[in-house]
């Protein structure tokens, strides 16, 4: 089980580094696993020894081996990460200032999690399936991929330093912006107008987090009813920003 996690760990990390690949038509596409990407497995040796030489790569990944459900990115403790990393605190300072730094990078990361939703949802809506319906199935599909960076940014979004938290309403910030983009547009192929669409893509933002956070803790089974739900109450969100455009 300890191997499978550092693996998971380790893959999360590569895949967002190293192998983020974009399609010019679509900027947010899902970038490609490749066997680089893949860590060796072997490398989790239980932590019997220390490492001589540690990468920024294996202090996140360590991280995300140590968060879950019931623990948070902000109790983690530099000698808790350094530890898990299998080197001494001391050597923890080559890659990062402080823990503080470390939960940032974290966060900087979990950004590419929000992108490859919002490539998912363009690619659904592009092949004519519906906009709302499709990028909530997206943003579920990711949720449930075992993605622990997206976990992070659903679950911490107002813990932790005001670095950390500045962290993720950036992030939030770029998801948010994008999804104004898309509102405008596939209003304008509608012939409508939406008012304050910034505020409107804040809202679904906001909601939608609120409903994932909450779906993390219940069967994945019920993902149909949540998807139904946040759909429908997206589209009240749209219709109600149809309206007031109107008045």
């Amino acid at each position: 089980m300890a191997g499978n996690i550092h693996v998971n760990a380790q893959m999360s990390i590569q895949l967002c580094i190293n192998e983020c690949r974009y399609d010019p038509a679509l900027p947010f596409a899902t970038p490609a696993l490749t066997e680089a990407a893949i860590p060796d497995a072997s490398a989790d040796s239980g932590h019997v020894g220390r490492k001589a030489a540690i990468s920024r790569e294996d202090l996140l990944a360590a991280a995300l081996r140590l968060i879950g459900p019931h623990r948070s990115v902000s109790s983690l403790s530099l000698r808790e990460v350094a530890r898990e990393a299998g080197i001494a605190p001391n050597s923890f300072y080559r890659q990062f200032r402080d823990i503080d730094e470390l939960a940032v990078a974290l966060i900087d990361l979990a950004g590419q999690s929000l992108r490859r939703i919002v490539g998912a949802a363009r690619h659904r809506a592009a092949s004519g399936r519906s906009l709302i319906h499709g990028s909530v199935e997206a943003f579920m599909e990711q949720l449930r991929a075992d993605d622990r960076l997206l976990h992070v940014l659903l679950r911490e979004g107002t813990v932790g330093s005001d670095a950390f938290k500045s962290a993720v309403d950036r992030e939030l910030g770029f998801f948010e912006e994008e999804l104004r983009i898309d509102l405008i547009r596939f209003a304008k192929i509608d012939g409508v107008t939406l008012h304050e669409p910034a505020l409107a893509a804040k809202a679904i933002t906001r909601l939608a987090f609120a409903m994932g956070a909450a779906a993390l803790d219940r069967p994945a089974e019920r993902d149909g009813e949540v998807v139904e739900q946040l759909s429908q109450m997206v589209r009240m969100i749209l219709v109600g920003a149809r309206a007031l455009d109107r008045h």
